[in-house]
């Protein structure tokens, strides 16, 4: 590996630069989540459309980050003799100084944590997307359904009843 020059810190410095953005960006992505979560559970089409095209609008303007990012990554590897698929984040924090390894692992790490807490509201958000979905399905098909033989209902003590009336619903206390 070559040594560390004043180019490399200099690439090194916009590297941070550009992994603040991806920070600031996936900080973002929690909190359009967030709120996406809570606009589902309220039912605000409205706001959900408006929410939807602001994202939009929003990750069009990231793409230039990414490739920044990419660019960056392909000058350092062929600044420390590397190949682009082996320039990581930990391969560079072990030939950098003291101080440029503090910052880049600092930035590493907060970046793992974020990224493990969007997968986990991703998946809340898909599950409760999912749950809607499969809620508003059962919902039509008891409505569709009229006279469906399969309606079962269950008394306080677990027994099930089976209900073949031509109601639109069946309401027991």
């Amino acid at each position: 590996m070559k040594p560390i020059t004043f180019e490399i810190k200099n690439k090194v410095n916009d590297l941070l630069g550009v992994l603040d953005t991806d920070i600031k960006h996936i900080q973002e992505s929690l909190s359009w989540l967030n709120e996406l979560h809570g606009l589902i559970v309220k039912r605000d089409e409205k706001a959900m459309g408006e929410l939807i095209e602001s994202i939009q609008k929003e990750s069009g303007s990231y793409v230039s980050n990414e490739s920044k990012r990419n660019s960056m990554r392909k000058a350092l590897a062929e600044a420390l003799g590397l190949e682009v698929k082996d320039m990581t984040l930990t391969r560079l924090e072990g030939v950098l100084e003291e101080d440029g390894r503090i910052k880049v692992s600092h930035r590493k790490e907060k970046l793992k944590t974020l990224v493990a807490k969007l997968q986990t509201e991703h998946l809340r958000t898909s599950m409760l997307l999912s749950d809607c979905s499969r809620f508003n399905s059962l919902l039509l098909k008891s409505i569709l359904n009229l006279g469906n033989t399969e309606a079962v209902t269950y008394s306080s003590n677990g027994a099930t009843k089976r209900h073949n009336e031509n109601v639109l619903m069946n309401l027991q206390f």
